[in-house]
């Protein structure tokens, strides 16, 4: 239930992000506005520093603090072809008051077949994904120290998955600026 509630946070505050819900330009400015991210509870998140493809964020729903690295994939691809979908992003989140930390999440931007897992590769290294509704977390979550290393370190991530509709899908996400925006939000959420 957790990982539910929050990628439909996540959900929300990624559609009202102008700059994630918007790749119209490869170059973005250092800092942008979340005026337009609506309220969570009460509470907006809160830009703490974009970094390359990746922003940085903090907010505290229900006054639990919660940072998260954010990202829209360079690249997405359907087959068949031109499917429509949601917005389709990587989140990488932090929750102190539930010790945790670098929690990597997908919203695939349409609901998983059922009883499917889908595949995230990190410049070779392959990790299985167990999905529900329309989010994939790391199945092992003892591989989860291994994928965040992974990430920092590797140049882009591919995650594969299949709609309810049969729909294959191939999202390619830069990793450009992931490593400095986990460092903020670590600075963030000790």
């Amino acid at each position: 239930m957790r990982k539910l509630h929050l990628s439909l946070f996540t959900l929300a505050v990624f559609a009202a992000t102008p700059a994630l819900a918007q790749r119209a330009q490869p170059a973005r400015p250092a800092a942008q506005s979340t005026a337009a991210v609506p309220n969570m509870g009460g509470v907006a998140p809160t830009l703490l520093g974009q970094y390359g493809d990746w922003g940085a964020y903090t907010a505290s729903p229900g006054g639990k603090k919660l940072c998260f690295a954010l990202a829209k994939p360079a690249k997405a691809t359907t087959n068949p072809p031109n499917r429509p979908r949601d917005p389709v992003y990587m989140f990488i989140s932090s929750r102190p008051a539930e010790k945790v930390k670098d929690e990597v999440s997908i919203v695939a931007g349409y609901g998983f077949k059922p009883a499917t897992d889908a595949s995230l590769d990190v410049t070779g290294s392959q990790f299985a994904m167990y999905t529900q509704n329309d989010g994939a977390w790391i199945k092992n979550a003892a591989d989860e120290t291994r994928l965040i290393e992974a990430l920092r370190r590797g140049t882009d991530a591919v995650v594969k998955g299949t709609s309810s509709r049969g729909t294959a899908t191939t999202d390619t996400y830069s990793l450009k600026g992931l490593a400095q925006a986990l460092d903020k939000v670590g600075q963030e959420c000790k």
